[in-house]
Formats: structure tokens, C-alpha cells, sequence
């Protein structure tokens, strides 16, 4: 008697799973731009980038994507946006209702939900469980990244040593929050000042992030709270506008440098 299922096997699955992640990886081992940290400010990123025909790879520490989108503030899963952030929850087609004059309130998960859609239907490719060891710099210009899995950072280094790889890439966005991992890689070694965050004061931060989402060395753009981090701005708090904005903001200034290494665009 026939199954329900189309048959396959253990091996089967295991083969189709194997060569579609290990196939994907290869292809990209190059990108046009590596995005750390798939939180609301690198998804938008990433979103916008990839919408435009880049070839983007998001690397993310943990197993899901969203970053504090799913939780807001103190576990409490509604987020908050002030104008004029509310536009792209309009335009992710997120149900989102004006609290007081120009701050709304959406559903967190429902926001992660739509934007991580939003950048993989683009065209983003994402390695989650995959965290940042090191930079890749060369001729005085940020080039790639080095990572390892996640996981095996909390091993201890006599019972295995996983060497890491590298993914390169014409520009890198560090969206990475408050660990701010590739600037302080860079820090580290002297080639970027990197301040203490200050206090909270949400009515300064989310203008002065927004504002400041640069390029801070060349071929690295910061965006989101690690801006904050890099700068020494005033913590954010759980309001979410200036994340996404700033990541649309540091796509557009990846653009812009590739735009400069005359890299040429591909077909969305």
C-alpha cells in the first residue's frame, strides 16, 4: 500500500539538505557586502540592498533571526516606532495603531516575521549559528570577514580547536548591536576609536544614530545600535525606529562605495 509520502530516505534528505547549504555557502564566499548581525537595523540593510540586485550575506550569531524585534523591552513583545519610522512598517504591511502623536506600537514577532521575509524574498542569504572571530583587512580597507560556528566558542580550547574561515566582501555593515564585534576587531588593534555608550535618552539617540550610520574605516559601515557603541551616543532603549532607519541609511552608504569600486550591478 502506497504512502502518503513520496519516498526518500534518510540518506536521501541528508544528501538534499548537505548540498543545497554547502553549495550556497561556496557562492558565497565572495558577496558584495557581508551584513553582521540580523537584528531590525541589518535585516533593513539587507533588505534594501538585496532589492536592489547586491549580493548580500547576513551573518548572525544565534539560531534565529530578528534580534530584540521578537521580545521589545523586558520581555514584553510589542514594540514602539516614532515617526517617520512608521512608514516601513507600512510598507512591510505590519497592522501598527498611534499610541500618542507621532509613536506608534506594533506586534514584535509580526515585524521580525515580515522583515525577514522581506530580505530573504530580496534575495539575502543568511549563516546563522555563525559568529565573527576576526576581520579581514587588506590594503588599509576592510575586506571580508573571519568566522567560526557559533557553538564553538563555549568549547574548551584543549578538547577541540575549530579553525575559522573567511568570507570576504567589497563592504561590510556592522548591525551587530551592542557588541559592535567588527569595529572592536578593528579597535583592538588601533585602527578605529571606539567610545563607551552613553546613558539612555531616547529622544537624542534615535536622531543621532540615524545620523551618524557611516562608514567609520574604510569598507566598514556601522548601522543601528552599534552605532551607538562605536560613537559613544546615548543608549536607544526599546524603541525601534532608528534601527531600521539606519539600516536603510547604511545601505544606501554600501552603495554608494561599491557605486565608487565600480561594482557592477546584478539583476534583481
Amino acid at each position: 500500500m502506497a504512502g502518503l509520502f513520496s519516498p526518500a530516505s534518510e540518506a536521501d534528505v541528508s544528501e538534499a539538505i548537505i548540498d543545497g547549504f554547502y553549495s550556497a555557502l561556496r557562492e558565497r564566499v565572495r558577496s558584495d557586502v557581508i551584513v553582521v548581525g540580523a537584528g531590525p537595523s541589518g535585516l533593513a540593510a539587507a533588505w534594501r540592498l538585496a532589492e536592489q540586485g547586491v549580493k548580500v550575506t547576513v551573518v548572525e550569531q544565534n539560531n534565529y533571526l530578528g534580534g530584540g524585534l521578537w521580545l521589545g523591552g523586558y520581555f514584553m513583545n510589542y514594540v514602539t516606532v516614532r515617526a517617520p519610522a512608521d512608514r516601513i512598517l507600512g510598507e512591510l504591511g505590519v497592522p501598527y495603531e498611534e499610541v500618542k502623536p507621532g509613536l506608534f506600537r506594533a506586534y514584535g514577532p509580526l515585524v521580525a516575521a515580515k522583515l525577514i521575509a522581506r530580505a530573504l524574498e530580496a534575495g539575502a542569504w543568511v549563516l546563522n549559528l555563525t559568529a565573527i572571530e576576526d576581520v579581514i583587512v587588506e590594503d588599509g580597507r576592510v575586506a571580508g570577514v573571519v568566522v567560526n560556528w557559533s557553538p564553538v566558542r563555549g568549547l574548551p580550547r584543549q578538547i577541540t580547536c575549530v579553525d575559522p574561515i573567511g568570507l570576504r566582501a567589497k563592504v561590510v555593515i556592522d548591525a551587530s548591536g551592542h557588541d559592535a564585534v567588527v569595529a572592536r576587531k578593528l579597535a583592538e588593534r588601533g585602527l578605529l576609536k571606539a567610545k563607551v555608550l552613553g546613558p539612555m535618552n531616547v529622544s537624542r539617540s534615535e536622531d543621532l544614530v540615524v545620523e551618524n550610520t557611516k562608514e567609520v574605516y574604510p569598507g566598514l559601515v556601522v548601522a543601528g545600535i552599534a552605532v551607538a557603541e562605536v560613537l559613544g551616543l546615548p543608549r536607544m532603549g526599546p524603541t525601534f525606529g532608528a534601527m531600521l532607519l539606519s539600516g536603510e541609511k547604511a545601505a544606501k552608504e554600501a552603495a554608494r562605495i561599491l557605486g565608487e569600486l565600480e561594482v557592477p550591478a546584478r539583476a534583481a
